[in-house]
């Protein structure tokens, strides 16, 4: 599969195979299939407070994979019946239609989650947690469109990105789909005993069905390097054999129709992508993209640990290489191989929160601003050295010696909207953070 199988296999559950094979089942199958994709009205729970499109004409779309737990008889986490996204990423088709950049997020990202409709009349408190309790936390009713709406409000607040559409594809559609095929070869090359993914396989390839292709994809403590980046190569690599097998099928629309059935039955989307229609313009538009400018990543990180020693369990998204790589999508700016290196280099690398040394000054009239500041400052991982009053500004700044560009950039990363400059009177070796009346704590 070359990356154009990839990336079209995941915008919506290997479409490709899917659109391609409705064109021969007959109209009452179209029909059939078209009334499967569940269609959410996700903007009228979204507001108004959302980014502005600053391209154009370009399209980001959320794909989620959710592993809703109910009706698996607690086969995947005991005592858990809520709505989970496993994976989770934004594709982003540029204005001109002639490249396409695909983001993975590690479902241990820790990142701000904003206030969200839970489902039963009350609202979430904004707090820091892995990105993918979102999901999870808008879909405590059982609601899809309330689970949507939360995760798109906590990519959009963290990314800084406008989601244009959404596509989920849940658990039991996919089992459907793998076993309508008659499963997938893999090949693992050592052998996998994962409780938690109620897995045991032997090393060697095989082919797996309906539990176990799902404990595949889901295994992660187990094998490689127990990560959630290596869990997201393997789902990826999966979906390749998955899109591959069901387009050998396009030639047998009868064989094809289990695999079409549990694939559009396990499609949620946006109103405007609810149908056979707008997804096969979403698939062909992508297929008409050249493969070599397809572009597939992981949003750069590092472990939380670094920050927070006791923290071994979650990542953090690398600034501020991340805020570059948002902000070139933002802009329709293509990142292509050339970027995807760089992110790769840098990560090798990368500046921690704890590294960075900060003086925290208040600049306001509110007794203890800075001390409430530096708090949050230490949570977040930085290394607060000094507070005091400052002189009165009303937008909250931040300065720098020569040759803490990068640590002030990783600061200003955690307090969007403040700005940065290079002082020749910062003092050496921190940086300065002085707080104006615009700094509110509970939003860095």
């Amino acid at each position: 599969m070359t990356r154009r199988g990839r990336i079209v296999a995941w915008t919506g559950g290997v479409l490709g195979a899917l659109l391609l094979g409705t064109a021969g089942v007959g109209v009452w199958a179209y029909q059939h299939l078209d009334g499967n994709i569940h269609g959410a009205d996700v903007n009228s729970e979204l507001g108004g407070d959302r980014p502005v499109n600053l391209s154009p004409g370009s399209k980001n779309i959320l794909v989620v994979g959710s592993d809703s737990r109910a009706g698996t008889g607690g086969k995947y986490g005991s005592g858990l019946t809520t709505m989970q996204s496993d994976t989770l990423m934004v594709l982003h088709i540029s204005a001109d239609h002639k490249w396409a950049t695909a983001v993975s997020f590690p479902r241990d990202s820790w990142v701000e989650i904003p206030a969200c409709d839970k489902g039963d009349g009350s609202q979430s408190t904004p707090h820091h947690f892995k990105i993918n309790e979102a999901y999870t936390l808008g879909g405590l009713s059982g609601d899809a469109v309330k689970a949507a709406a939360c995760s798109i409000k906590t990519v959009e607040k963290n990314t800084g990105l406008r989601i244009d559409h959404f596509v989920s594809v849940d658990f039991q559609g996919f089992k459907g789909m793998v076993n309508a095929l008659g499963g997938i070869e893999v090949c693992p090359k050592h052998a996998i005993h994962d409780k938690k993914a109620h897995l045991d396989m032997e090393a060697g390839c095989q082919n797996v069905t309906d539990e176990k292709a799902l404990g595949y994809v889901r295994t992660r403590y187990s094998i490689g390097d127990g990560s959630d980046l290596g869990r997201i190569g393997r789902q990826q690599e999966f979906m390749k054999a998955l899109a591959a097998k069901a387009q050998s099928k396009l030639t047998s629309p009868t064989e094809l129709y289990g695999f079409l059935d549990s694939a559009t039955k396990s499609l949620t989307t946006d109103k405007d992508l609810a149908g056979i229609k707008p997804l096969a313009d979403l698939a062909s538009t992508v297929k008409d993209i050249p493969s070599d400018r397809l572009t597939f990543l992981t949003v750069p990180t590092y472990p939380r640990e670094a920050d927070v020693p006791t923290d071994k369990a979650n990542v953090i998204w690398q600034y501020p290489q991340a805020s570059e790589l948002f902000g070139d999508l933002a802009h329709d700016r293509e990142v292509g191989a050339a970027g995807k290196k760089k992110f790769a280099e840098a990560e090798k690398n990368p500046v921690t929160a704890r590294s960075v040394r900060v003086r925290v000054l208040n600049g306001t009239g509110t007794t203890g601003l800075a001390g409430e500041a530096a708090q949050k400052l230490r949570q977040l991982g930085f290394t607060v050295v000094f507070t005091d009053n400052g002189e009165r500004t009303d937008k909250s700044t931040i300065s720098y010696p020569p040759g803490l560009k990068t640590q002030a950039q990783v600061l200003a990363a955690r307090l969007p909207g403040t700005t940065i400059a290079e002082s020749a009177q910062a003092t050496p070796g921190s940086v300065t953070l002085t707080v104006g009346a615009d700094f509110s704590a509970k939003d860095s």
